[in-house]
């Protein structure tokens, strides 16, 4: 039972458009019979004619109908078509070397598409297209052709241009690159917001929030302390991560047997194993896990350990609280974790073992 507390927090937040809870709510409007998400650009209604809900499941067996204007059936950061398109048009011709004729004949504006590309990949689409470019050209050298074919394979005739473009997207030079060196990145939405999920073949490597502070620097440690390059793609691990990720949000699964790579200091890792152990619908406090990995004055370097943690929900680091009861912080953002600990602790899900 949603209390009167949380229905004027999530009244509130419609009222600004408060885009940090996203996911969290929906609103049903009894004067229109609609429902719509917390940012929906239309009018305002009375907290009166408002019921809230987690879920639009539970909205549409209210008997509200979906907003047309912010389609709250839908991600919030849902692919546009003009992304979509790109997108196809490079995997049908991943070698092409887009120039300014090639988004005419494709009725696309090529500043819009920049723009679009930059808010989704945090990268332009040209940057994009070289990228698929360049994973191209990894699977030759790989497969042990000369380099001057990987180079023409990849539209580069100038060898110095292509090893300039090659360090600066992937970080190391095309012969020192092993098959072992090699992660992809993918983008991965979720109810409550993107994540991107770094792995290589076997292990995943990564899963955070696209939103989390220091997600840029995080990656640049990551690729540094693997010594790799990191390119756009999908992994084994990567799917089945995706697949865990949409069971988990769905109340159905809250252990993943996704493989993963950690990479940490002998503390770093005694405090994440301690994390895994938290069974979902519980918490723990910074000096809880201090005490149990024999610690106790050691709060301060727990609680810089839970937050040096790359692999979100996975290890569950959301679950570790203050003493005083509060949720605390989270790198993912303190609206985020309370509603992923009120996931949790709903009767009605059970943990997978």
């Amino acid at each position: 039972m949603m209390t009167g507390d949380r229905k004027q927090e999530f009244y509130d937040a419609l009222l600004e458009r408060n885009t940090e809870y996203e996911g969290f709510f929906f609103v049903g409007v009894k004067s229109t019979g609609v429902f719509c998400r917390p940012t929906c650009p239309a009018r305002k209604p009375k907290f009166e004619n408002c019921e809230f809900y987690y879920t639009a499941e539970e909205a549409l067996l209210a008997s509200f109908r979906p907003c047309k204007r912010c389609s709250p059936l839908s991600h919030p950061n849902q692919v546009s078509e003009l992304v979509q398109t790109l997108v196809q048009a490079v995997e049908e011709n991943p070698e092409k070397k887009w120039r300014e004729k090639d988004f005419r004949e494709l009725a696309v504006d090529e500043s819009t598409a920049r723009r679009q590309f930059k808010k989704r990949f945090g990268m332009t689409f040209v940057q994009y297209a070289r990228a698929r470019r360049m994973g191209l050209a990894m699977k030759e050298i790989r497969s042990g052709k000369p380099m001057i074919d990987a180079q023409l394979t990849t539209g580069y005739e100038s060898s110095s241009g292509f090893r300039d473009a090659f360090l600066r997207i992937m970080g190391e030079a095309p012969s020192s690159v092993q098959e072992d060196h090699i992660l992809k990145a993918s983008w991965l939405d979720t109810r409550v917001g993107p994540m991107v999920a770094i792995a290589d073949e076997t292990q995943l490597f990564l899963l955070e929030f696209v939103d989390r502070r220091g997600l840029e620097k995080e990656i640049e440690v990551l690729r540094s302390k693997t010594r790799s390059a990191i390119i756009p793609g999908k992994t084994s691990p990567i799917e089945l991560i995706e697949r865990e990720l949409d069971l988990y949000f769905k109340g159905e699964l809250f252990k993943f047997n996704t493989p993963v790579r950690l990479l940490g200091t002998p503390f770093q890792m005694m405090v994440w194993d301690k994390l895994k152990k938290i069974p979902a619908g519980e918490t723990r406090s910074y000096t809880d896990i201090a005490c149990e990995i024999g610690k106790p004055t050691a709060v301060r370097a727990v609680a810089r350990a839970n937050g040096a943690n790359q692999l979100a929900l996975v290890i569950p680091c959301h679950r570790v609280i203050l003493s005083d009861g509060s949720t605390g912080g989270y790198a993912g953002g303190s609206i985020r974790k309370k509603w992923l600990l009120d996931l949790e602790s709903k009767s009605n899900y059970q943990v997978n073992e």
